[in-house]
């Protein structure tokens, strides 16, 4: 079964009739905390499927993805293991995966077939919560999903915040909080302190917390909201650390150290984010809760591919895809550049959505690139393209606008010799067109509705 079957198409259209478009996003968090009764109510009504295995929940500001593929990637290892995240690239299928594959066309349609009744039905009897979103619905079906192949793990990201995010219906064995920083501001707050305070929405009466290294303002909210639910908080540069580099890291977890052990993600931000999944590991591990070994931890950290950040895609030249899409996001995207990529001249194609820090997305990136292009997604959240070429005036780079990734890579792979580096940045959704005008892995995939 193809994915441009009638039965999937149709499943894909009643998905996405349910987008809450107009709040600039799939529905992941509902202001008033609906989004959480709708999504329990339609768990319940499946029989509730979050209870038939075990479950490690994700939330935070940076790499609270790569996490999650990493911890995922480990588990299955030995144990077979769901994965849940968003956004996806070309397909909304990336965001439900067992042991590294996605559900198939044919499952996805089935599952969907089988929720729209029971959604109906829900809508009706509960008119006043109003009616379940896309990303409610997709967090039921990878849920169900996972329980109907018999999977034992299922690592679920949370969308956006934590405190009213759908997937905040589960019972975890374990709660992880990556690094947080200033995104969504309008949504979770202007503060980190509101924004910690969403994001440590998921820690729950007695289960432990993993946190990754936090500013005070974040670490302080944390901590007080661990404290208050008497959840066990191990806490990075207090009760596990790192040490060494992408290709030879040594972490100090909780309650064992860690040797030789290489990240296969690119990056030196990838450091923290693995030695987060092996604490998370470690503290599993010493509570009996999962039967995985060093060697297991190793291999994991060694298999796991997280497609569209820091990703190379085609050589000579270098073209890498990353969807930096804030200012600290960019920073690292810059410092992998100089630190791990060697090129003669440096090609960058840059598009954002509108409301995120542009100036300071810029700002990282301009020092490095030689040349610059500028185009917008097809995505209607884009930020126009004059906006972004008068940034990079004033950050001192006269930049060539294109009408689309395709036309800018299309100019630039012409123009660069085999010693330079191509990379295309600012947001997923251009990381999607560029890997689709590229025929990179996966992109073949490409749904038949937007």
């Amino acid at each position: 079964m193809t994915a441009d079957c009638d039965p999937y198409r149709d499943a894909l259209e009643f998905l996405y009739s349910r987008a809450n478009y107009e709040r600039g996003f799939l529905g992941s968090l509902d202001p008033l905390g609906h989004g959480l009764e709708r999504t329990a109510r339609l768990l319940e009504a499946l029989g509730r499927p979050q209870d038939r295995f075990k479950i490690v929940h994700i939330a935070g500001t940076k790499g609270k993805g790569s996490v999650a593929a990493t911890v995922a990637s480990v588990l299955s290892t030995r144990h077979p293991t769901g994965l849940f995240t968003s956004p996806h690239l070309h397909t909304f299928r990336e965001r439900i995966q067992v042991d590294g594959g996605m559900i198939s066309p044919a499952a996805f349609s089935r599952l969907v077939a089988e929720l729209r009744p029971i959604v109906g039905r829900l809508d009706q009897e509960a008119e006043s919560l109003g009616r379940l979103t896309t990303f409610e619905l997709g967090t039921a079906l990878g849920i169900l999903f996972f329980a109907r192949v018999g999977a034992k793990w299922a690592v679920l990201e949370v969308g956006l915040g934590g405190r009213l995010d759908a997937t905040n219906v589960v019972s975890p064995e374990v709660t992880v909080i990556t690094s947080i920083s200033y995104d969504h501001t309008q949504i979770l707050g202007q503060t980190l302190a509101a924004i910690a305070g969403e994001k440590a929405g998921i820690i729950k009466p007695g289960i432990p917390v993993v946190c990754a290294p936090q500013e005070a303002e974040a670490a302080t909210v944390i901590e007080e909201r661990a404290r208050a639910a008497r959840a066990p908080l191990y806490l990075a540069g207090r009760d596990w650390s790192w040490s060494g580099s992408r290709m030879n890291l040594r972490v100090h977890g909780p309650f064992e150290t860690y040797e030789a052990l290489s990240v296969s993600l690119a990056g030196p931000h990838q450091v923290e984010n693995a030695a987060v999944a092996v604490a998370v590991l470690d503290l599993l591990r010493a509570q009996k809760r999962v039967d995985l070994t060093p060697d297991d931890i190793r291999l994991g950290l060694n298999q796991v591919r997280w497609p569209g950040r820091v990703e190379v895609v085609r050589m000579n030249p270098t073209v890498i895809v990353d969807g930096a899409h804030n200012g600290e996001s960019a920073e690292y995207l810059a410092r992998t550049l100089r630190e791990e990529f060697s090129y003669s001249r440096l090609f960058l194609i840059l598009g954002t959505s509108a409301d995120k820090d542009v100036p300071a997305i810029i700002g990282a990136l301009a020092p490095l690139a030689d040349f610059v292009g500028v185009t917008r997604s097809r995505h209607p959240r884009a930020a126009g393209v004059e906006l972004l070429a008068e940034e990079f005036r004033r950050a001192g780079r006269v930049a060539k606008i294109f009408p689309d990734v395709g036309v800018a890579l299309g100019e630039f792979l012409q123009r660069a010799g085999p010693d330079d580096l191509i990379c295309v940045t600012g947001s997923l959704y251009l990381v999607a067109e560029a890997r689709e005008f590229l025929g990179a892995p996966g992109s073949d995939q490409k749904d038949p509705v937007p």
